[in-house]
């Protein structure tokens, strides 16, 4: 009987088998690739591994996304490897839980992604931005990515209530990029994201501690006062440790947009036209590039479940239990959907229909009820302003250095992180 088939129904087709015994180091050689290779190999959008020796189903594709997205036949518990919940995610947050527990916890962040609220954080980023103008424009070269890194740091700290002081600023932002950067790495750069978990959760948790012995107040709405006294569905609050691991999960991924800012200034290099596009007011091209970035530039690889209860899909079966990979960068490069998925158009979403599960950086589904990143809009609106920013604030000239993108690296970025030199401040009108 073939592995995880139910030998009884002779006419379901066999599952692709990919040929290693565990594919866990081609998945580190390949990174964003790893599904669509095999997928392309074997001709199917869906096929059967061992990952860190585990059982796993892979996937790809927009009706692959309808399903995977079907709260009632995946769950998240148990799904994401423990080394990216010890960097990236934090272990017992809002990704890595279900039914009646994700959806309170959804709920309490969708509750912060009101367009006022996402209108004040746009602007704290561009007045920090603007502050770092001055200080660039003394540099011989700036790395565009260590310096949005800092400023989104700075940013979202203010944003959320949770105060920052000056001499902070550095760890802080170093320890967000080793959470971010560590969760797809190996060795030194793993640990490093473990440590940086740890550092977070401790200053985190200090502070949550402090805002709930009434020691420290912080304005009612805000992210601080929103998670400190947020109760889960048994009545509860949040044990200080899990509240920590939420409140990260705002101010992380937020620092984390600052790899497509650096994105969108990579293909601003790459595609100079669209600059003057937008400099030209010419309609709809900030939506348009942002939209297009998303897609072409490689962000999230992939999302994990696991399967609550045997089911059949398209004539192939999923066992309870097993572990499901869906491929984000996979889906949003299928050419079934994009038409020549490999060049950068922006224009294609003129054309888009909308769907929830064809275009899907940062999950799919609904925002409510699927564990599709909550701050999505949040990610859109920082980068149509630092696309303004870019366009509209400042002139810089761009020196040659190594600007590969591989997509072999988890997460991906440019090989010199983006250096910029010659850095001019100029006011253009809003």
């Amino acid at each position: 009987m073939a592995d995880g088939l139910n030998s009884k129904r002779c006419s379901m087709p066999e599952t692709p088998v990919d040929a290693s015994v565990d594919g866990t180091l081609a998945l580190v050689r390949e990174g964003y690739a790893f599904i669509t290779n095999r997928c392309r190999r074997y001709q199917t959008d869906i096929f059967r591994t061992r990952l860190l020796f585990q059982k796993t189903i892979c996937m790809m594709g927009e009706d692959a996304a309808r399903v995977f997205y079907d709260t009632t036949r995946f769950e998240r518990k148990g799904a994401m490897p423990l080394r990216v919940q010890k960097t990236l995610l934090g272990q017992g947050g809002v990704q890595t839980v279900d039914d009646d527990v994700h959806r309170s916890r959804k709920q309490m962040f969708m509750s912060l992604m009101t367009p006022r609220g996402i209108d004040r954080l746009a602007a704290l980023m561009a007045i920090h931005w603007q502050s770092y103008l001055p200080r660039w424009e003394r540099m011989n070269r700036v790395e565009l990515f260590y310096e949005v890194n800092e400023i989104l740091c700075r940013a979202v700290c203010a944003w959320a209530s949770v105060p920052l002081e000056e001499v902070e600023v550095t760890k802080r932002t170093a320890d967000f990029m080793r959470m971010i950067d560590g969760s797809g790495g190996l060795g030194p750069r793993h640990w490093r994201g473990r440590f940086a978990r740890k550092s977070g959760e401790k200053w985190i948790g200090r502070f949550l501690e402090r805002v709930r012995a009434g020691r420290l107040d912080v304005p009612e709405g805000s992210a601080v006062h929103t998670i400190a006294w947020h109760r889960d569905p048994d009545g509860a609050l949040l044990d200080i440790e899990i509240a920590a691991v939420e409140l990260l999960n705002v101010l992380r991924p937020t620092v984390a947009i600052a790899r497509y800012i650096v994105f969108i200034a990579h293909a601003l290099h790459e595609h100079p036209e669209y600059r003057q596009k937008l400099l030209d007011r010419e309609e709809d091209y900030l939506e348009l590039i942002v939209q297009e970035v998303r897609r072409f530039y490689p962000f999230f690889p992939l999302v994990a479940a696991r399967v609550r209860k045997t089911f059949e899909w398209s004539g192939y079966q999923f066992p309870k239990g097993t572990r499901v990979l869906l491929d984000l960068y996979g889906t949003n490069h299928d050419a079934r959907i994009w038409e020549d998925p490999e060049v950068f158009r922006p224009e294609r979403f003129r054309q888009w229909n909308g769907s929830a599960f064809n275009f899907i950086p940062q999950g799919g589904g609904d925002h409510y009820e699927n564990h599709r990143c909550p701050g999505e809009w949040i990610t859109i609106a920082l980068m149509k302003m630092a696309l303004n920013l870019l366009t509209r604030s400042m002139r810089y000239d761009v020196p040659e250095q190594n600007l590969q993108i591989t997509l072999a690296r988890m997460p991906a970025i440019p090989e010199s992180r983006f250096m910029i030199s010659n850095v001019r401040a100029v006011q253009l009108s809003p």
